[in-house]
């Protein structure tokens, strides 16, 4: 009941979203991106090579005359596997060839002035999420994926307040978070980004408010989005349960039902799919 009650309210303020990214349907071009084991191009791609990875989204942009790529929700994605915080081994540890640098989480200690904060970490663990065990493997994905050029503007569709931020430094994982809540006609539910920069979130407080169309984020580099190629990963959630500046955007195949249940499409607010090619 209460998710047909979500996707009324979304699909009735459709026309009152503001747009998620600097996007124009009539005159640039959205390419889907495909990131399951349908695309054989990956096979010959160490995805685990951030920079690998980001030159391969980057000549696909290129080659197509896109301004960015989309994709993923419901997506069975074998990019994960890249990461131990899915392939379901104990793990929130960051990668040690590839360590955090300390500067940025300084900077974001100080900016927030809250160096006991459980939204970031040091440099050998994680603490920004409840999560701390994976059974087995995450592959499928619960967010929309926009891919682009670090620095690209987020957006808020819709006003709403502060839930929590959060640094989830874990190679593979979000960097710095952004949650939100709203509510629409009396249903109340959450907006995460996922891959922006440390100084979005760096100048944040919890209940702060936000407008509709505000910016309220970027692209971040890959020091500071968990390691990936610029994107923004955006999802809808209808209850957090508990968990603050983070929130899991990949789930286990068994538990589909339940994560997509909590967790509808995107699209229903960015309205970008239908672009695609």
């Amino acid at each position: 009941m209460q998710e047909n009650l979500l996707h009324g309210r979304l699909k009735a303020h459709s026309h009152t979203f503001h747009k998620i990214v600097d996007f124009n349907p009539v005159k640039e071009k959205l390419l889907h991106l495909d990131f399951t084991d349908n695309n054989k191009e990956l096979i010959n791609i160490d995805l685990s090579d951030t920079e690998k990875f980001s030159a391969y989204v980057e000549e696909k942009l290129k080659k197509s005359k896109a301004k960015f790529g989309i994709g993923g929700y419901n997506e069975n994605r074998v990019l994960y596997k890249r990461s131990h915080l899915f392939n379901g081994e104990l793990s929130r540890m960051v990668s040690k060839d590839r360590p955090i640098p300390s500067d940025s989480i300084t900077n974001f200690k100080e900016k927030t002035n809250n160096n006991n904060s459980q939204f970031y970490a040091d440099q050998s663990h994680s603490l920004s999420s409840p999560l701390t065990e994976i059974a087995d493997a995450r592959t499928l994905h619960l967010g929309i994926d926009i891919w682009g050029e670090v620095g690209t503007k987020v957006y808020a569709p819709l006003g709403g307040i502060v839930h929590s931020y959060g640094f989830n430094n874990t190679f593979g994982d979000y960097g710095a978070t952004l949650i939100l809540l709203h509510q629409l006609d009396t249903v109340t539910f959450f907006t995460l980004y996922g891959h922006l920069s440390l100084d979005d979130i760096s100048r944040l407080t919890e209940t702060q408010y936000v407008i509709r169309g505000q910016v309220i984020g970027h692209f971040g580099k890959p020091e500071e989005n968990g390691y990936w190629p610029p994107h923004l990963h955006f999802q809808l959630i209808k209850d957090m349960d508990a968990y603050e500046g983070d929130f899991p955007g990949v789930c286990k195949i068994d538990d589909k039902q339940k994560y997509l249940s909590n967790c509808p499409d995107p699209d229903l607010i960015i309205n970008m799919m239908q672009y695609a090619v």
